[in-house]
């Protein structure tokens, strides 16, 4: 694991299980209808149950379709947190693809915030069966995580962990938050 501080915020990159996390809230790497049937997704709902998948349709019958802008929340089933926050990242190719992936993770994080979360853990958004280049992601979370810890007025969240499965993208992630505050 690495540490590293941006203000009063510490960001944590590790390899490891996203379901198995002990924090605030979880983000799942969503699609737009909240159907979770594989990756992240489907990972979340096998951990921690059933009524994930109840509470996102109930979400997306009441609100419409997930936004980049503007993510879902729910209940954990019976995962150690206290919330899911579901992003939708964008499909590589689909246009303007890293301002919106920097959008979601600005809003996952005003969302945990908004929530009172003092932790959260984020996957590599958008890197798996939607195509985004493992790098280009890593630089939009760390220019996101910027923003965000110099923007944010009323800060509870203290923690943001980015928790990785492949030991790849893990090297990757490293690298470009090593490389980006040295340069920063």
């Amino acid at each position: 694991m690495a540490t590293y501080l941006f203000g009063s915020l510490t960001v944590q990159i590790e390899q490891g299980d996203l379901t198995r996390q002990k924090v605030d809230a979880i983000v799942n790497a969503a699609n737009k209808h909240l159907q979770h049937g594989g990756g992240v997704a489907g990972a979340i709902v096998a951990r921690g149950g059933s009524i994930i998948q109840q509470e996102s349709n109930e979400w997306v019958h009441l609100h419409g379709p997930v936004t980049h802008n503007h993510p879902a929340i729910t209940g954990p089933g019976s995962l150690f947190c206290k919330y899911i926050i579901h992003a939708v990242g964008p499909i590589w190719g689909e246009g303007a693809e890293v301002d919106k992936l920097i959008c979601t993770i600005k809003s996952s994080l005003l969302t945990a915030n908004d929530l009172k979360c003092k932790s959260v853990a984020f996957p590599a958004i958008s890197t798996g069966i939607y195509g985004f280049p493992v790098k280009l992601a890593s630089e939009c979370f760390l220019h996101a995580i910027e923003q965000f810890s110099k923007e944010a007025t009323l800060l509870f969240l203290e923690t943001v962990k980015i928790v990785l499965f492949d030991t790849g993208t893990l090297q990757v992630f490293l690298d470009t938050f090593s490389t980006g505050l040295e340069n920063g």
